[in-house]
């Protein structure tokens, strides 16, 4: 139904209002709206903007002044304004258009006087404006009462000249009270837009992943293990990796793996006695999803590991990956949560031509009502031990419904929780899984490698964000891209670079300061030795030492991003011309605080790439012909940069320019 007020097009606005959007707190939420009447009168608009207050209780009231509404461009309509929520949960978001009659009535009697319209007719006008004045005049404990009456007064003296009649009214400061509280008429109202809000860490944080059976493993020349790595020695890989300036530590599961078609190193079907399987191969006698794998050790050690992660500043992140092993306890008890073929036995997991023998997947059909409970049991039980940030595996191979019951379900308890969906599948589900409440989604980035692809990957990207918050991993356990297998290391520089400066949220999975790169046959994506089936202890130390190791980088990288607000929300990414197709320029402005960075990184490791900038001034804050100190915060040299600029890099030294910018 169309309301008295034309009052349309809301952002955010995810699914026509469907889904919530997104947000966290503390961070500035811009809103948007259509707002236009008929005629000539004026219109305003404001933002409503508390959180949904739980179940029994009642909604916090609005306070204070109005969060007003401004209007943007001449002739479009459109207005905006930004709130900031102060707490995690589900808010409300509703804008309300409203008639003006006091900018209606300014704007009249200016025009008129302008004009030299002096006579009855502005006498009216005049008269007008007293009645508004007295009507604001007439509200309790209005502190600004007296100033009102009098320059209600002062419009209605015919003895004084029309600027001095219009003198009081118009006076700056009294009008600034009046636009804080104004005569509101023919108020509309849209539908209540909800808004999820999370903690920081949700949109901006970077991730490691380690696996801890390799920390203080041992292998033998062979590559066998002489030593199982356990969560206890794991803790002491919990200061390097906060010395890099890491958020969350993320462990694959580290539950019982099974044993019943347990794969073999390099993901041989045949399983040597000593080879210790894929920790996604999940469950066997010694207990299934709430179990600690007997080699790790128990759940105090998980427990202990999670304190020391606590004390040096680290969420600990733990991969949920719904399917188990044949020997999983629930394959007995319940076998009605899996998919049986004609020939009675039960199905393994495959992607052809890839096969998964050691890992039967969950029916979510047969018997949701159970399954469902059993699931949100699982994440529950980890909660318990101090765990809210999960790196799901596979989402995309669940049904959505599932997915959007489970989030509210553990979110109606546990705001803080966070889940990243790993999920590199077809477009539509990656968003879909992204509108029904994941709050992160692994992304296209690895295959992303060229200036044009990039570009439009980042812009689409940015315009999913009231959604969808991606996180760009590196390299993952599964995923050795060419580009890192062939590239070197200035290659390595290159993606590090990439992911930590165009998103807020990136990730490196352990190996990769190291410039792992070996793939296990020509044209695969997969490791040679992959840590998913076997110990790979390293050598970090002795690494870094002998300066073959990219933790320097990361570790700037890090830095950077968690100084400069403009690299902590996906919005403010602008791409910028540069006249190489090997070089690859763009900014990220934080509209809050006017913080801005600017990247200009190589995309190919060899050679010596030049090229010449054109910069989009307005996106880093600039006036046209302005120049700027432009300061490169990976090496601290300064420069002063304008508009057209020439720049060079050869990533082999220098892979890229991470500027600060500053007006001069």
């Amino acid at each position: 139904m169309v309301g008295r007020i034309g009052l349309n097009d809301i952002t955010p606005l995810v699914a026509c209002g469907r889904y919530p959007a997104k947000a966290v707190v503390g961070r500035p939420l811009e809103v948007g709206a259509t707002v236009f009447r008929e005629g000539h009168d004026a219109v305003a608009a404001n933002v409503v903007f508390r959180p949904v207050p739980a179940k029994g209780s009642k909604a916090r009231a609005v306070v204070g002044p109005l969060n007003r509404m401004t209007p943007g461009t001449p002739g479009t309509d459109r207005w905006s304004a930004t709130v900031t929520p102060d707490s995690q949960g589900m808010w409300s978001l509703t804008v309300e258009a409203w008639s003006d009659p006091l900018a209606t009535w300014r704007h009249t009697v200016e025009v008129k006087a302008a004009a030299g319209q002096l006579g009855d007719e502005l006498a009216n006008d005049l008269e007008t404006g007293a009645r508004l004045l007295d009507k604001i005049a007439r509200r309790p404990r209005n502190p600004n009462a007296g100033r009102l009456r009098a320059a209600a007064a002062a419009l209605r003296d015919p003895d004084r000249g029309v600027p001095e009649r219009l003198a009081p009214a118009l006076d700056a400061e009294l009008w600034k009270a009046l636009v804080a509280d104004p005569i509101r008429e023919l108020i509309t109202r849209s539908a209540a837009v909800q808004v999820w809000v999370d903690r920081p860490l949700a949109e901006f944080g970077s991730w490691y992943e380690l696996f801890p059976r390799s920390i203080g493993g041992e292998i033998d020349p062979a590559g066998r293990p002489l030593r199982h790595g356990t969560l206890r020695d794991a803790i002491g890989a919990l200061p390097r990796v906060a010395a890099m300036g890491f958020d969350i530590v993320y462990l694959p599961p580290v539950h019982p793996i099974g044993e019943v078609n347990r794969k073999g190193r390099n993901n041989s079907v045949t399983c040597e006695p000593d080879d210790v399987g894929s920790p996604w191969a999940i469950g066997s006698a010694a207990g299934g999803h709430d179990a600690i794998h007997p080699e790790l050790g128990t759940i105090d050690d998980f427990d202990a590991f999670a304190a020391a992660a606590g004390e040096h500043g680290l969420a600990v992140a733990l991969d949920i990956a719904l399917q188990c092993a044949p020997d999983h306890p629930w394959v007995s008890a319940h076998p009605e949560w899996f998919t049986t073929r004609p020939d009675g036995t039960i199905a393994y997991a495959e992607n052809p031509p890839k096969k998964y023998q050691d890992i039967y997947p969950l029916n979510f059909d047969n018997d949701p009502a159970g399954l469902y409970q059993a699931v949100l049991e699982i994440f529950q039980y980890w909660i318990a031990h101090g765990v809210t940030v999960f790196r799901v595996d596979n989402p995309h191979t669940k049904p959505l419904n599932f997915w959007e019951w489970l989030i509210a379900k553990v979110r109606a308890d546990t705001p803080d929780a966070i889940f990243l969906a790993e999920a590199f599948t077809k477009p539509a589900m990656m968003h879909e899984l992204a509108r029904v409440g994941f709050s992160q989604s692994y992304t296209y980035f690895t295959w992303r490698t060229g200036k044009a692809e990039l570009t439009e990957y980042g812009v689409e990207l940015v315009e999913g964000s009231d959604y969808m918050r991606p996180n760009f991993f590196v390299n993952t356990p599964d995923i050795l891209h060419a580009s890192l297998q062939f590239g070197g290391e200035p290659m390595f520089a290159i993606r590090a670079v990439l992911a930590a400066t165009m998103v807020p949220s990136w990730g490196v999975y352990s190996g990769y300061e190291l410039f792992e790169h070996v793939a296990v046959r020509e044209g695969s994506e997969e490791y040679l030795n992959s840590e998913k089936y076997q110990l790979r202890p390293r050598d970090f130390a002795g690494a870094l030492a002998d300066g073959r190791s990219l933790e320097p980088l990361i570790s700037s990288l890090n830095r950077i991003r968690r100084a400069h607000p403009a690299l902590q929300q996906m919005k403010g990414l602008w791409f910028h011309q540069i006249s190489n197709d090997n070089l690859l320029c763009y900014s990220r402005r934080d509209q809050a605080t006017g913080d801005t960075v600017l990247v200009v990184v190589a995309l190919q490791p060899w050679d010596s790439h030049w090229g010449q900038t054109d910069l989009y001034l307005p996106a880093l804050g600039m006036e046209w012909g302005e120049q700027f100190e432009a300061t490169d915060l990976l090496d601290g040299q300064e420069y002063i940069w304008g508009q057209f600029n020439t720049v060079g890099l050869h990533p082999v030294s220098k892979a890229a320019h991470v500027f600060a910018v500053r007006r001069r």
